[in-house]
């Protein structure tokens, strides 16, 4: 198995404009302050991530936010506003990105590990369909990479099997700024979909997640099953401990609950709020390369 620490990391400038994939930077050179001034890279990766995710609490929440042009893709980022995925994706990135010396906390570095866990194999090709759009994609992909662990099934998951097909309906299309401007790619995405339905997935159905509640990490990926069969997740966010209480971290975007990223309930008690979750997949992220 490639070890996904071991290389460093060849930074690459970006495909499009920065204005367009790099918004709050001002959020960025205060977070790598914060994060300097009082030694975050000391923390355990989680704890690390964690900690970044607390201090991203507040952020407006908006979606879409990666749909920044018709046709090019690229690593981006937005400190202005986040999504569910991008808050965890964020929070990661911070994590790992200062774990380098302080002299290369930059614009580069921090889309490099975006990159890094939001493109098949670590790498976007320009094309849409090198993005990940399934959590039971990157989760795979990146512990193939040893860039973390799916721990799911040692927390007692049982399997659960699914035909994939999100991205190829309607909704998705619409939804999507480079699907609706070039749906040729619909059947690369469908054939992308099958390989994902033939992945081994397990998950911790609702009723046993307040049995395991105590070996979640703080830091650990949170991704919410859905009973929704066109895909397997609905929703993500990390872990938060506090004491011995679990808490679900996450971008949400209830207008009940702010539209914001905040600190939620026990991980348990939020998967009994709405009817369609029915369990919970854990990934464990680790360190990765660090840049060269």
């Amino acid at each position: 198995m490639p070890d996904g620490r071991s290389a460093t990391a060849v930074l690459r400038p970006p495909r499009l404009p920065w204005p367009t994939v790099f918004k709050g930077e001002a959020k960025f050179h205060e977070l790598c302050k914060r994060a300097q001034r009082e030694n975050w890279a000391a923390l355990p990766i989680g704890t690390r991530t964690a900690t970044f995710g607390k201090a991203l609490c507040g952020t407006p929440y908006e979606n879409y936010t990666l749909e920044i042009d018709d046709r090019i893709e690229s690593p981006s980022v937005n400190f202005e506003a986040l999504d569910c995925w991008t808050f965890y994706e964020v929070s990661l990135a911070m994590a790992r990105l200062v774990k380098n010396p302080p002299s290369t906390w930059s614009r580069e570095a921090l889309l490099h590990y975006i990159e890094l866990e939001r493109y098949r194999d670590g790498r976007c090709d320009g094309t849409y369909v090198s993005r990940m759009h399934h959590l039971e994609e990157v989760f795979a992909d990146n512990e193939r990479r040893s860039l973390g662990r799916n721990v799911t099934s040692s927390l007692g998951g049982i399997p659960l099997r699914r035909q994939v097909k999100y991205m190829q309906t309607r909704t998705a299309v619409r939804s999507s700024r480079y699907l609706r401007n070039d749906p040729s790619m619909v059947p690369e995405m469908a054939k992308i979909e099958n390989r994902i339905s033939a992945l081994p997935v397990t998950y911790i159905p609702n009723a046993k997640v307040a049995s395991i509640e105590s070996k979640i990490q703080d830091g650990d990926v949170l991704a919410i099953v859905t009973n929704w069969h066109s895909t397997y997740t609905s929703h993500v966010g990390l872990a938060k401990r506090e004491g011995a209480t679990c808490r679900f971290m996450h971008a949400s975007s209830a207008r009940s609950k702010g539209r914001g990223c905040l600190i939620d309930a026990r991980i348990s008690q939020y998967l009994r709020e709405k009817s369609t979750n029915i369990g919970l997949i854990v990934f464990r992220p680790g360190e990765a390369p660090l840049i060269g």
